[in-house]
């Protein structure tokens, strides 16, 4: 693991959030974005513009199950989102033109270097997910997007996906499509795998297929985590690509029923992900990661993704603020304690 001098601070929503916060309708449900609600993407509506927190997320169970037809892995995955966030915000523009342009922000130096190579043409999520939209329903005015980047990237953390979740969310707002949550839906299965679940009513989802099938998951207290992020990344298709899938592979069920009964400990336990191996053989820092939260008073720990982001499940926001505080003094890799809410 590459060390430096760089670390995260504990990151806490910005005061950017003005006006009612809106929440994503039920995957299930037709109806508009009119909740008034907050569950995990934070959503502020001006007259002119759409500011987002859009969260990273963490995988606390992945099995592979087969190969499909397309080339894409069908998966079973229990997903949550947590409270470290990307910032976008959205203005309406006198230019027909959609713009991005990445803001200094608070993020440490790790994530401010990984920027040098963030694409601003059409592999940007942000900007396919505008496109989409923009293609189909000719809105009458353009939008500047600013991005604040906090999430790392090639992490597995899928803040890429959740900036395009977040995208078509402001967008159907500021250019007034009054499309469905259903409707929003079927655009964010085009973008990729994760985008759907950054839509999702609860913060916490059983995810199937490719991702695309969305059970959410009540649980009754917050979960709070260490995450980890040695720097050097790995690509998605890559670690897919050395995977192997098991003769027989495990259920998350468990893992749902200790989840509805809120033990940290009994979470921990579960936490399983399938392309650790693979991670490993191409990243040597995803092993080091682990060898260090094997040696941490965590209640679990486990690679989230397709990595390098590590993380640990804590019994209390005091012991994962601790232990992140600990790693931050030891290790220059990016750290940070996150948590999720019912």
């Amino acid at each position: 693991m590459k060390l430096d001098e760089s670390t995260s601070p504990e990151y806490e929503v910005p005061d950017l959030m003005h006006g009612p916060r809106l929440r994503i309708d039920s995957i299930d449900s037709p109806g508009k974005m009119d909740s008034q609600d907050v569950i995990s993407m934070l959503l502020s509506r001006r007259p002119e513009s759409v500011s987002v927190e859009a969260p990273a997320k963490l995988n606390l169970f992945l099995e592979l199950l087969e190969k499909r037809p397309d080339s894409f892995h069908e998966l079973e995955t229990v997903m949550t989102t947590v409270s470290l966030y990307d910032t976008l915000v959205f203005e309406k523009s006198a230019s027909p033109e959609v713009t991005l342009e990445i803001v200094p922000s608070d993020a440490s130096d790790i994530v401010t270097r990984q920027l040098v190579d963030f694409p601003l043409d059409e592999r940007n999520l942000i900007l396919k997910a505008a496109n989409l939209l923009s293609q189909q329903y000719i809105p009458q005015c353009g939008v500047a997007i600013k991005l604040i980047k906090r999430i790392p990237m090639e992490a597995g953390l899928a803040g890429g996906s959740s900036d395009a979740a977040a995208t078509l969310s402001a967008l159907n707002l500021l250019w007034n499509l009054n499309l469905t949550r259903r409707e929003l839906q079927e655009f964010a299965v085009e973008l990729g795998s994760d985008v759907p679940f950054f839509l999702c009513e609860q913060p916490v989802a059983v995810c199937r297929g490719r991702g695309e099938k969305i059970t959410p998951i009540a649980f009754p207290v917050d979960l709070h985590f260490v995450i980890a992020f040695p720097g050097s990344g790995l690509s998605t298709a890559d670690v897919y690509q050395y995977c192997r899938i098991s003769e027989s592979p495990r259920s998350c069920d468990h893992l749902v029923r200790c989840l509805r009964r809120g033990n940290p400990a009994d979470v921990g336990s579960e936490l399983f992900n399938a392309l650790q191996s693979s991670a490993e053989t191409l990243n040597e820092d995803v092993v080091e990661l682990r060898r260090t939260f094997d040696r941490l008073p965590v209640a679990g720990h486990s690679m989230t993704g397709s990595g390098t982001a590590w993380f640990g499940i804590c019994s209390t926001g005091r012991q994962a603020r601790s232990i992140a505080s600990r790693m931050k003094q030891e290790f220059s890799c990016f750290t940070t304690y996150a948590k999720v809410s019912p």
